[in-house]
């Protein structure tokens, strides 16, 4: 390309590199900034992003804060995803959520509009000092701050090198007049043509955010290169303005691709979820054309009335109106299209499901897939998914045992189809095992705090002990079922018995999926009186039926009542195990006893 002909070779590579390595230094700060922040504030996000009601104003709080505190909307939205795929989230809910996440991300247009305005060394080295030491000699609670105040002042500090490594084009056309040449001439063919060079920055914002998967970062790089002239003749900054604002459109585009990537794998709701990220995100920019020219010049007019000491940049020659032009720009517009489009939320999730029809009815509930954003680790707040999956665990232990126990009580009917509805139920409860149990593991192979470690240890032992109750209760079915085939019966006196040690197990059963929520010194202490009554009876029972075999009671029938009974237990000392678990958790250091 003959534009390109003069550009030396070297100089472009370096100056690349420097681009590259202050852009690394600013990503690098932001994600040890929101992983630590996610480790002191994660539990109360996970339960505000997963307590969100269908009160479309707490969703757009809720994402606006969330955002604002992990520092990346692509992170934020690819969480909302995931939390739709777990159903922990409506689609409804989702919307609202992203709508707050559009509007967080717009702040780190200010930091960059601010750092002109100061020494950023002297923000981001005292930040990277007082937060290094406790990062090293800190206890956890002190290390995560430690790393949240580090990663502030590698943000501050990469944007400054970012500044400062992206040449200024009047300062270019003294040290390398051709690439200044040149730089000049793309920058004239792009502007200049009216709408079309709106149409062309937009494409260029939609790429860059691609390029560096994250709008923050693509921010950082629009305002610091209209402050040096890339965007157009900085003696007129109404026209570099309007340009980088063209830019902060498509980057709003772009920025939607994170989480229609992640949403490939998941399942259909979680797949309109990132569709409704998409469909508001290219609304607002379709509507924003139109009033493109008036918008720009409010937000100019805005820049304006900024006080004069707060404008003025560093150097004599260069305003920082621009770059806050571009920030209320872009805090405006995303402000703007909530207020328009918080009213047509119902809309949307009409037009999503219409693009994302259901091919067929699934079935059951949806599976549980560990959704990564790539940046950021989501490791801390992912864990609200395998909770939530937990709870589905032990609601289907206990609607498996009350099949069990009808059954059981209807000893003359053909239950065959209740036999393999369990049986179904049971390969549900296997599947969960897997999945839950690889979700974990993915979550501690990232950064999780020393608290949730322990948290994902319980709640593997939680798991398996679910499966393994779960496999009891089937062993059960199975035992009545062959009990009927057979045209076994038992006494009443054998039926009062079941239901007196069923109805403990049921008790025990009920305690153990309260456990899930929080475990109290009663609960705990109920749980172990009942599971001991549990085996005084199944004691007490076994004796009898030796006795009565003793006495020339059939030994078959006898064998099956000495297993239910048997099996009763088991589920009992499984139901105690996971209290305990759930317990120990919570630092109690209750030791689990085995079931036999």
């Amino acid at each position: 390309m003959p534009l390109l002909a003069s550009l030396s070779p070297t100089s472009v590579l370096f100056g690349l590199l420097q681009v590259l390595g202050a852009l690394g230094v600013f990503l690098f700060g932001m994600k040890i900034m929101s992983e630590a922040v996610q480790r002191i504030a994660g539990k109360r996000m996970r339960q505000a992003l997963a307590g969100v009601t269908g009160n479309r104003v707490s969703g757009i709080v809720t994402g606006f804060f969330t955002t604002t505190l992990v520092q990346s909307s692509s992170a934020t939205t690819v969480l909302v995803v995931s939390f739709v795929n777990a159903g922990l989230l409506t689609l409804i809910q989702s919307i609202g959520v992203i709508m707050g996440a559009n509007l967080g991300t717009t702040i780190t247009a200010w930091i960059v509009a601010l750092i002109g305005k100061f020494s950023v060394s002297s923000i981001a080295l005292p930040l990277i000092g007082v937060g290094l030491p406790f990062v090293f000699i800190g206890k956890e609670k002190g290390r995560n701050w430690g790393e949240t105040l580090l990663g502030f002042g590698l943000v501050f500090f990469g944007l400054g090198l970012l500044k400062d490594s992206v040449p200024d084009l009047r300062e270019l056309m003294k040290t390398d007049p051709n690439t200044a040449d040149t730089i000049r001439d793309i920058v004239t063919w792009m502007g200049g043509r009216g709408f079309a060079s709106t149409l062309l920055y937009l494409v260029g914002g939609i790429i860059l955010t691609l390029l560096v998967q994250s709008s923050s970062a693509a921010m950082a790089i629009t305002i610091t290169c209209a402050l040096n002239g890339w965007l157009g003749d900085i003696s007129d900054p109404v026209a570099v303005f309007q340009n980088s604002a063209a830019i902060v459109l498509g980057e709003n585009i772009g920025t939607t691709v994170t989480a229609w990537l992640a949403s490939l794998g998941a399942n259909i709701n979680a797949k309109r979820a990132a569709r409704a990220h998409f469909t508001f995100n290219v609304i607002g920019v379709l509507w924003m054309l139109v009033l493109f020219v008036p918008f720009t010049r409010m937000a100019w007019a805005l820049a304006g009335a900024l006080p004069e000491s707060l404008r003025l940049a560093s150097k004599g020659f260069q305003t920082s109106e621009i770059a806050f032009a571009t920030a209320i720009f872009h805090s405006a517009f995303n402000l703007a299209n909530i207020l328009v489009l918080v009213w047509f939320v119902p809309q949307i999730d009409r037009f999503v499901r219409f693009w994302v029809r259901d091919q067929s009815p699934e079935s059951g509930a949806p599976r549980l897939k560990y959704i990564s954003q790539g940046l950021v680790d989501l490791g801390e707040l992912n864990l609200a998914e395998a909770e939530n999956a937990t709870r589905r665990m032990s609601t289907l232990t206990s609607d498996m045992y009350d099949g069990f126990v009808r059954v059981l009580n209807h000893p003359g009917e053909d239950l065959s189809a209740e036999v393999a509805a369990l049986k179904e139920m049971e390969d549900q409860c296997d599947e969960l095992l897997h999945d839950i149990t690889a979700y974990l593991i993915e979550c501690s192979s990232h950064e999780i705090g020393a608290h949730n470690a322990e948290r994902i240890t319980a709640m593997l032992r939680v798991v398996s002990e679910h499966e393994e109750a779960t496999d009891r209760i089937y062993r059960l079915v199975k035992i009545v079922q062959r009990k009927f085939e057979k045209g076994r019966d038992f006494t009443e006196e054998q039926h009062r018995e079941l239901t007196a040690i069923c109805s403990q197990v049921r008790a025990i059963l009920d305690l153990c999926a309260n456990s899930l929520s929080g475990v109290s010194g009663e609960l705990l202490e109920n749980a172990t009186r009942i599971e001991d009554r549990i085996d005084e009876l199944r004691k007490k029972h076994n004796k009898g039926a030796v006795r009565r075999m003793k006495s020339g009671a059939a030994v078959q029938t006898e064998m099956l009542y000495t297993e239910i009974n048997n099996h009763l237990e088991a589920t009992g000392n499984h139901a105690l195990n996971i209290i305990q678990s759930a317990e120990r958790s919570e630092d109690h250091g209750v030791e689990a006893r085995a079931a036999p």
